[in-house]
């Protein structure tokens, strides 16, 4: 899953798509076009920044960045596109634009959500954050990180079916670095493997996380290596799907575990 925001403000790409008369739509399809050569699957397009210390947008302003891109994507490229999205008019109107997936930061909580998903039939990953954006790193705290996450999100799946949204329809992301410390992220990815026993693909967004700043002392522009750690530790430990900044990377660093695994299953036969 490419990771396409169109925000100024996102942690490590906001901004990167703008000029001076706003969005460049022809800028954003290049990248769009690369990452899909590259082996994106999904391309996530995002018009809310989410990062930490982030400040809420209009539905309107987010539309505004998200939909434009998302009809050149669908009439210009082979690919799914996923809603990186909390409100249920953007969800409504990404549904009609062709959008394939909702990808929800806030699991389907915010007023509405949960009918405008189940009224478009579309799939949806459901994600644990601990607080919004704005306050969201300021003090999290858990019981049990890997079972406070995975109650949440099960509790959600519930929430979904009695919405009228089947469990095939459901994937699952615990939420790194979304109100958790450095040692929480570290905890959830050492029990992913109870999060995907829940029976549901699993996305996990580790790239060019904060984490890795803290654990190494890297810049955002210097986290590749260890993003393609993290995504080959979150793939051996059970993940479906990798959200990613660096499709080309991860895509080669992904193929090797499905190779690997490819070759047990031969060798089982």
């Amino acid at each position: 899953m490419g990771v396409l925001n169109t925000t100024p403000d996102s942690f490590s790409d906001g901004g990167t798509l703008y000029r001076a008369g706003g969005l460049d739509l022809d800028l954003a399809m290049v990248r769009a076009t690369k990452m899909v050569a590259a082996g994106a699957a999904i391309l996530d397009i995002g018009g809310e920044s989410t990062r930490p210390g982030a400040m809420p947008v209009s539905a309107q302003e987010e539309m505004d960045r998200v939909l434009p891109l998302l009809q050149r994507i669908t009439a210009e490229l082979d690919v799914v596109c996923s809603i990186d999205t909390s409100s249920p008019g953007l969800i409504r109107e990404g549904a009609r634009a062709g959008a394939g997936l909702v990808n929800d930061v806030r699991a389907l909580t915010r007023e509405g959500a949960l009918a405008a998903v189940a009224a478009t039939g579309l799939p949806v990953c459901l994600m644990h954050m601990q607080g919004e954006p704005g306050s969201m790193q300021d003090a999290p705290q858990y019981v049990d990180v890997v079972r406070d996450v995975c109650d949440f999100l099960a509790a959600r799946v519930a929430a979904c079916e009695v919405q009228g949204i089947s469990r095939e329809r459901l994937l699952l992301d615990p939420g790194f670095g979304f109100g958790k410390t450095v040692v929480h992220n570290l905890r959830l990815l050492q029990g992913l493997p109870r999060l995907a026993a829940l029976g549901f693909p699993v996305v996990v967004g580790l790239s060019r996380k904060s984490m890795i700043g803290k654990l190494l002392g890297r810049e955002v522009g210097d986290r590749l290596p260890a993003s393609l750690a993290l995504a080959v530790l979150a793939v051996e430990r059970g993940a479906a799907v990798i959200r990613t900044h660096d499709v080309a990377a991860t895509a080669d660093a992904v193929a090797m575990c499905a190779a690997l695994d490819e070759g047990e299953n031969n060798n089982n036969e």
